[in-house]
C-alpha cells in the first residue's frame, strides 16, 4: 500500500527540542562574537553619525504629529536614531536568517546532521527563527547603549522599546526564512535586499516623515512591517507612548505567524525532494 506524502502545509509540530539547536548556534557564535558585533553595529552607527550629525546640521528639526493632534519639533538625530534602530533589528535578523541559515541548511548540511538525532525539521526552523531574533536583540542592545552614551536619548520608556525591537527581529527572521527556503545560492538573496528591504527602508519613515509621501505610496507604506515597528518605537524615544498599539503590534504578529508558516511549508517541500 502506497504511503501518503506528509502535507507540507500542516500546522507546525513544535517541541522543546529547538533549544539544543539554538544552543549549538550560540556556542559556535561565541567564537566569533567580537567580529560579529563589529560587523552588525558598524554600518548603522555610520548611518547615524553621517546622517544624524551631518545632514542633521542642515535639517535641524523635524515636525512630528503626536497624540492629541499636535506636532512637536524633534531634533533630526533623535528622529533618525529612533528609525535606524528598527532598521538595525531588521537587518541583523535578516542577515542571520538568510546567509547564516542557508550555510547551515545547504552548504554545511548542518541541518541534515541535526535531524539524524530525534529532532524534527519544524524544531530546527523554529530554532533558526529564534536565533535570528536573538542576534537582532543583541545588536540593537549594543546600539542602544551607544546612543545612550552619545546622549541622543535618555527616555526611561526605552525599556519598552527593547521587547518591541525583539519582536521586530522575530518578524523579519520569519520573512527571511521564506527566501532562505527558496534560495539555490547566495546570489538569490540580492533580489530580496534590492527589491524588498531597500525600498522598505525609504518608505517606512526611517529617514524622513512618511507624511511627505504621495497618498498612493503612503497606503503602500501602511502595509510594511517596518513602518509599524517604527511607529511603535519612535514615540518611546521621545518619552511618549505610541498610539494604535494593538494595530501596529498586530501587523508584526501577522507577518511573523504567516511568514513562519510559509517558511516552514517551503522548507518541508525542499527537504522532501
Amino acid at each position: 500500500m502506497q504511503s501518503t506524502a506528509p502535507n507540507p502545509w500542516a500546522p507546525p509540530r513544535l517541541s522543546s527540542r529547538w533549544w539544543p539547536v539554538f544552543l549549538r548556534n550560540l556556542l559556535v557564535w561565541r567564537k566569533l562574537a567580537i567580529p560579529s558585533v563589529v560587523a552588525n553595529i558598524a554600518e548603522p552607527l555610520i548611518w547615524l553619525v553621517a546622517f544624524g550629525y551631518g545632514l542633521g546640521a542642515l535639517v535641524g528639526t523635524v515636525n512630528l504629529p503626536v497624540a492629541g493632534g499636535t506636532t512637536v519639533a524633534v531634533p533630526y538625530i533623535l528622529f533618525l536614531a529612533s528609525g535606524s534602530i528598527c532598521m538595525s533589528a531588521m537587518n541583523a535578523a535578516t542577515f542571520e536568517a538568510l546567509y547564516s541559515a542557508f550555510s547551515r541548511m545547504h552548504v554545511q548540511k548542518t541541518w541534515d546532521g541535526i535531524m539524524n538525532a530525534p529532532v524534527r525539521l519544524d524544531d530546527v526552523v523554529l530554532a533558526e527563527m529564534l536565533w535570528a531574533g536573538f542576534k537582532a536583540l543583541f545588536t540593537v542592545t549594543v546600539i542602544l547603549l551607544v546612543m545612550l552614551g552619545l546622549g541622543i536619548t535618555h527616555s526611561p520608556k526605552l525599556l519598552v522599546a527593547w521587547p518591541v525591537l525583539w519582536a521586530t527581529g522575530i518578524t523579519f527572521s520569519c520573512i527571511a526564512l521564506v527566501f532562505n527556503a527558496l534560495a539555490k545560492g547566495y546570489d538569490f538573496f540580492s533580489y530580496y535586499f534590492t527589491l524588498v528591504l531597500t525600498p522598505m527602508m525609504f518608505l517606512s519613515g526611517v529617514f524622513f516623515p512618511r507624511e511627505q509621501l504621495p497618498a498612493p505610496v503612503l497606503l503602500l507604506s501602511d502595509l510594511l512591517p517596518l513602518t509599524h515597528a517604527v511607529q511603535l518605537v519612535r514615540p518611546l524615544f521621545l518619552d511618549q507612548w505610541p498610539t494604535h498599539i494593538a494595530l501596529h503590534f498586530g501587523v508584526l504578529v501577522f507577518y511573523a505567524v504567516a511568514g513562519f508558516w510559509l517558511a516552514l511549508a517551503l522548507t518541508r517541500k525542499r527537504f522532501a525532494r
